[in-house]
């Protein structure tokens, strides 16, 4: 039987690479690096501002109105100020903790059984991520993820990120994929899914229990014929 999809393009962070452990880990491991947990600051307080700034700027920088350079810096800087830190080095800070990064190796749930069965079945398997380069490149190394993908695309290698309709051409026309044998698998409701759909190519939305429910949006809003939704890696078969 024809296959319905040939290319299949995966977001990395929290949809293969489980991002919001091993980001916490890593920030753990700078924390005491620095001394951090010496101060009267508590990490739980530490990591819960630092994501409410990380989180803004990189969406400033997904819409182009920061640099790298500043959302590196000042996403400790801005951390720092607001809980009174004073005496480390925000850049110093980043470069530890991206650093720390790629020797955090938990994946999701299910994530190399499906690989290998869609490796097995001669699927088309490629990475779509926004994300810095020596960063990306070095956690689908140090997981084990690397040898399944033909190629690996990064928004700050092209200089452009999702959901920009530009990355999606560039890699569809890199894999020399046809929108209709292709789809993408993410976790960002904005960044992958609705990007995907605008690009014309469908998607499948992973929305996994572990994370938290984001409310901002309808699920029945998604087009039943484009748009798929599931809550466990394995279900990604269903739509096949």
């Amino acid at each position: 039987m024809q296959k319905k999809y040939t290319h299949l393009f995966f977001d990395l962070d929290n949809t293969l690479w489980d991002f919001k452990s091993n980001s916490k880990l890593a920030m753990w491991s700078t924390f005491q690096l620095l001394g951090l947990d010496n101060k009267t600051v508590s990490f739980e307080d530490f990591y819960a501002v630092y994501a409410k700034h990380n989180e803004q700027l990189w969406r400033a920088y997904r819409n182009k109105q920061v640099k790298k350079k500043d959302l590196t810096f000042q996403r400790f800087q801005l951390t720092f100020d607001e809980l009174g830190i004073t005496g480390i080095d925000a850049a110093r800070m980043n470069d530890l903790y991206l650093d720390e990064m790629p020797k955090q190796k938990n994946l999701m749930p299910g994530a190399k059984d499906l690989l290998d069965y869609l490796k097995a079945k001669n699927y088309h398997l490629y990475i779509i991520t926004n994300g810095f380069k020596e960063v990306q490149h070095k956690k689908l190394k140090s997981s084990g993820l690397e040898h399944y993908f033909t190629k690996i695309f990064i928004s700050e290698e092209l200089r452009t990120p999702k959901p920009d309709p530009e990355i999606f051409e560039h890699a569809l026309k890199s894999a020399n994929a046809k929108k209709s044998k292709s789809l993408m698998i993410g976790d960002d409701w904005e960044v992958d899914i609705l990007g995907a759909l605008r690009f014309g190519i469908n998607a499948v939305y992973f929305k996994p229990l572990s994370l938290p429910n984001d409310k901002s949006h309808n699920l029945l809003d998604l087009p039943p014929d484009r748009a798929f939704v599931i809550k466990e890696l394995k279900d990604i078969n269903i739509f096949l």
